[in-house]
């Protein structure tokens, strides 16, 4: 049986963690990724696609998106993927700062991207360690095989699940998000 997989979206990732970055100055790692998990996940049951499309991994304190954590990390991996030569943020220890004075090009995202990411991002920073951490503890994280989550876990339980899981599995990889 096919798996739902989206081709992942360096711009939109580039975009909304330089976004974050500066809504919220050193904000901790857990909460960006754990944002991003959030508004992945909303916007995936509320409009059938996800925003980043990342491998996501159960990890102890949660889901991880592996994508965004190396851009994150600031790994050079996407640079050229993005056509940069450096990211406009740094990790120190576990805070992210802005290392430059550019404004985010969220134009790569949609209306509902923002929306979503903006819930996420509020519902995320509004949270203790612990908190986000159980609150992303769901039957996604706990039915992950090897350690990678499944995006056909991700969707709410509906009378339509098996509909958009069963179309999904066609198109997703066929998608631009």
């Amino acid at each position: 049986m096919r798996r739902i997989r989206f081709k992942f979206s360096p711009e939109k990732a580039r975009a909304a963690i330089h976004w974050m970055v500066r809504e919220k100055p050193g904000i901790d790692l857990h909460a960006l990724l754990k944002a991003c998990y959030f508004a992945d996940r909303a916007h995936l049951n509320a409009f059938g696609r996800p925003i980043f499309g990342a491998t996501y991994r159960a990890m102890k304190f949660g889901p991880v998106p592996l994508e965004i954590y190396e851009m994150a990390k600031g790994e050079p991996l996407w640079l050229a993927d993005l056509g940069m030569d450096a990211y406009p943020w740094r990790l120190d220890g576990f805070r992210l700062r802005l290392v430059a004075n550019s404004e985010p090009d969220i134009s790569v995202l949609s209306e509902s991207d923002v929306d979503a990411l903006k819930e996420g991002l509020g519902r995320s920073t509004s949270m203790s360690f612990d908190a986000r951490t159980s609150a992303t503890h769901g039957a996604d994280w706990q039915a992950a095989e090897l350690g990678i989550m499944s995006y056909e876990d991700m969707i709410d339980d509906s009378p339509d699940k098996a509909e958009l899981v069963g179309l999904l599995r066609e198109t997703s990889r066929f998608m631009r998000l």
